[in-house]
């Protein structure tokens, strides 16, 4: 690009523009003022928000990112510049800079309030009126809130003034270095300058918020001590139900490991964990202020999983402190180079620095499926993705980049080794320290550190799309004596079509059966180069019950089980009880269901059979999800009463054999009520809804009695009665969560008008109330797809119409939760695969709209893709019956 173009639509930047203004820009301080006084009145829709931009410019024009309400007026060292040919769309251009000496903007206007989650979210909370607001900009928001270059590799000091209620806590990345009070009941105050950071990862909190203070003292090499001010905050409302000192703790356990792993102290200065409402991630890594969703205060029984996904969150966030926010990339292309390493440092961290020692095996069990099912779509990229705009950054915050790249990175201590990896980190760290990066840059650390060539590695792996998979082949003489054994990996690449041979380093492990138990009685370490490696170890010995390619998950690939394995596994997988090895054979064993070469009801059987014995909490909600979906979307439709029978006979009396009040029994009285929406275990939902405590001794919380009124509802059995009691409860503890639950439970009736009424509201993002917030629009989603295809069917023809307009006139956010979340997937199998009319017609709109959204086509693939598996499985489990 070499001339500055205008047009509009201009939100989505494009690559070339961005790496244009980099070249031209250097950016060298902005002052951003907000006044959010007025955030109390509803009728307001917009705040003061002024900018002031500091910066060399090699070039007399440039643009500058703002989506706003209104600008009032833009100063150009310190001349005014005529509005209507400056403003264009959701940018300002600037034609009159100094290109000898820096340059002083300063653009005066009116940003928005947001429901959806992006720029400045406002909440009014339904328990005391009060009013909450917070900022979510990745990837590219903040221009939603201030006047900026949006780009990541234009970094500069932020200087936050904020003006609010008086009595409001207000807060930015750095610490308030002055505070004014004002006649009127407002309060203004100045936080100290940011060193240079991203516009992405600014942030600014106001509200009424409950706030535990806590310090951590880090001890430097050099005797000195760094003081660290750490702050947890979240609505007043929720202040009984949050353990703000666990999160202290948890922040300081972080804080000791990472400057122990990275030798390189914490450099933002404060730490605080603000837990924020309706917010669209699980966290968000802004440096001195941390958003995490509040989901993460737990008003209802939280299970051990919960504290340890909500501990590993926390140390994935603290992880780009370094990985992200000290060093950056370039452009979105590399977006693995800070969510691939805090996924895998930030679990790392989580099983090293804090009590949850099985972190891995839940990475197995859960976190790697998000990988393995995004690394299977038709969407599937290298983890060193093409990002060609902002559209596309926005959608690669995926299991790929996530995930994939945290196994390929612990692939990569295993290849290289663990010493090399963290040395490798720590002179990345002190090269590149409050400057961005791209790929090399890592991989010439990584090459210093370990003396290895890492270039084909990267090519390998990094460079490349699919999943591997690995099987054992060995040969046995008439004594059943194994004469040779090998490891073959296959795959196909589905970008390239090129066959998949990326090099392993593993442990392959062999078990016998004694007992009942399943104990490893052999195992080797093997480098896989290419397409085999011999597996010598094997040889002499018989066929082992079990042989476990990955045997202790150090490597990215699927399992595909010979024969014996897979039959030890599914009668005997109770007798498996080294936790990591044990999930890892879940995960691959629920692929093999996924793939339609296991059917589901084998699959069900096994969980039945063997769930109860898992004991960590969080391999155990895994699974009693798969029961879920194994029935409901993966066994032939002639099955699912029979199965949800059996399983529902089943959990009922794991609820008496646990332990009351036990993470098992809680995880397994809520897959009761998830089961119950279709017309099952009526008297388990009438016993949690009834005189407590119940004959089950299941102590009935929050989130158990809003899913029993929902399985209600779903089941068509929500009467009169039960609907004003319903009504009474949320009244009586007006939460967001009961309320939310209450519109899912109207939408999930089985009736026409109400489905009816909920498409229309989902379409239009309103009801009689006004515009819905994110979570209660998806929410009434939730509700409406509670229903049998049938009664769905007549909405098909309406969706398929809706999608395009969707897309075009609502926000990012908000279009893909109506098009996700309407979407036709759960389809009965009636007939040949290719024969299903939801299949047909989605293939039908994508061949028709070949000129659509890249973005729009991208979910829209990625739904097909998932009902076409479901109706495959579907198929495969009424041909194995």
């Amino acid at each position: 690009m070499d001339t500055l173009e205008r047009y509009a639509p201009n939100e989505n930047l494009r690559r070339d523009e961005a790496a244009w203004r980099a070249q031209n820009i250097d950016w060298h301080f902005a002052e951003i003022q907000l006044d959010v006084s007025n955030a109390t009145d509803s009728s307001a829709s917009g705040y003061s928000s002024i900018t002031t931009l500091n910066f060399s410019s090699k070039r007399a024009e440039t643009f500058i990112d703002f989506i706003h309400e209104s600008v009032d007026e833009v100063l150009v060292n310190g001349t005014a510049v005529d509005l209507d040919s400056a403003v264009l769309d959701a940018r300002i251009y600037l034609d009159n800079l100094r290109t000898d000496v820096p340059n002083t903007v300063k653009i005066t206007g009116t940003a928005l309030y947001s429901r959806s989650g992006e720029g400045l979210h406002r909440f009014v909370d339904p328990q005391d009126g009060q009013t909450y607001l917070y900022t979510q900009f990745e990837p590219s928001e903040a221009r939603r809130v201030f006047a900026c270059f949006e780009q990541p590799d234009l970094k500069t000091s932020y200087r936050f003034t904020l003006t609010g209620p008086a009595a409001w806590h207000l807060a930015s990345n750095q610490p308030i270095v002055d505070e004014v009070l004002h006649d009127n009941g407002t309060k203004t105050v100045a936080c100290a300058p940011t060193p240079p950071i991203s516009s992405y990862i600014t942030a600014v909190l106001a509200g009424p918020y409950h706030v535990v203070r806590g310090e951590h003292i880090q001890k430097l090499e050099d005797g000195e001590e760094l003081s660290i001010e750490m702050a947890a905050t979240c609505r007043a409302s929720l202040a009984k139900h949050f353990d703000g000192e666990e999160i202290i703790k948890l922040t300081s356990q972080g804080l000791d490991y990472y400057h122990q792993l990275f030798d390189y102290p914490y450099p933002w200065g404060k730490y605080d964990s603000a837990f924020v409402p309706e917010y669209n991630l699980g966290a968000m890594e802004n440096p001195g202020l941390v958003t995490f969703t509040e989901r993460y205060v737990f008003t209802s029984q939280a299970t051990e999983a919960q504290h340890e996904q909500r501990a590993n969150t926390l140390m994935h966030e603290m992880a780009h402190m370094w990985f992200g926010d000290l060093v950056t990339m370039k452009w979105w292309d590399d977006l693995w180079l800070k969510e691939s390493f805090a996924d895998y440092i930030g679990t790392l961290a989580n099983d090293e620095a804090t009590d949850f020692t099985t972190a891995w095996t839940t990475f197995a069990a859960r976190r790697k499926a998000w990988a393995y099912v995004a690394d299977q779509m038709p969407t599937t990229h290298p983890i060193v993705a093409d990002i060609p705009d902002l559209l596309a950054a926005d959608q690669n915050f995926d299991g790929i980049t996530y995930a994939k790249g945290a196994s390929v990175l612990k692939q990569l201590a295993a290849f290289v080794g663990a010493d090399a990896f963290r040395d490798a980190a720590r002179a990345y760290f002190r090269k590149h320290a409050y400057s961005n990066t791209s790929l090399d840059d890592f991989l010439e650390a990584l090459e210093t550190a370990s003396g290895r060539d890492m270039g084909a590695w990267a090519e390998a792996w990094l460079k490349t799309s699919g999943v591997p998979k690995l099987h054992v082949q060995y040969d046995t003489d008439e004594a059943g004596t194994i004469t040779a054994a090998s490891l073959i990996q296959s795959g196909t690449d589905p970008v390239t079509g090129e066959k998949i041979a990326r090099p392993h380093v593993l442990s392959v492990g062999a078990y016998q059966l004694a007992d009942g138990k399943l104990s490893r009685t052999d195992s080797a370490r093997v480098e896989l180069a290419g397409e085999s490696a011999a597996l010598d170890f094997l040889v002499g010995s018989k066929v082992p019950d079990l042989v476990l390619p990955n045997d202790g998950d150090e490597t990215y690939a699927l399992i595909e089980f010979d024969q014996v394995s897979r039959a030890t596994l599914l009668a005997h997988l109770s007798g498996l009880t080294d936790s990591l090895p044990r999930a890892t054979c879940w995960a691959s064993l629920w692929d093999a269901v996924r793939s339609a070469t296991l059917d589901a009801q084998s699959y069900v059987q096994a969980i039945l059979d063997h769930a109860h014995t898992v004991t960590d909490a969080g391999v155990f909600g895994v699974l009693t999800d798969q029961l879920i979906t194994s029935i409901s979307k993966y066994a032939a439709p002639e099955l699912r009463a029979e199965l949800r029978t059996r399983a529902v006979g089943v959990l009922t009396g794991w609820l008496t054999e646990f332990e009351s009040g036990s993470d098992q029994q809680t995880t397994t009285a809520r897959t009761l009520a998830r089961l119950a929406r279709a017309g099952v275990a009526g008297q388990v939902i009438d016993a949690f809804l009834g005189e407590q405590p119940n004959q089950y001794q299941v102590t009935v919380d929050e989130q158990l009695l809003w899913a029993s009124y929902i399985a209600l509802a779903a089941a068509g059995r929500l009467d009169e009665a039960a609907e004003a009691r319903m009504h009474e409860a949320a009244k009586a503890k007006p939460t967001s969560v009961a309320l939310n639950a209450v519109r899912t439970a109207l939408a999930a009736r089985p009736d026409a008008q109400v489905k009816e009424t909920a498409f229309d509201t989902v379409l239009m993002a309103r009801d009689e109330q006004g515009e819905l917030s994110n979570d209660a629009l998806s929410a009434t989603a939730l509700g409406f797809t509670m229903g049998s295809a049938a009664l769905l069917a007549p909405f098909e023809q309406r969706y398929w119409a809706a999608v395009l307009p969707v897309f075009e006139t609502m926000g990012m956010e908000f279009a893909t939760r109506v098009i996700e979340g309407l979407f036709p997937g759960h389809q009965d199998l009636d007939g040949a695969v290719e024969q299903n009319q939801a299949l047909a017609a989605a293939t039908n709109w994508l061949e028709r709209h070949e000129g659509a959204p890249t973005a729009l086509k991208r979910i829209l693939l990625e739904e097909r893709a998932e009902l076409e598996r479901s109706l495959k499985a579907q198929a495969y489990s009424r041909t194995s019956r």
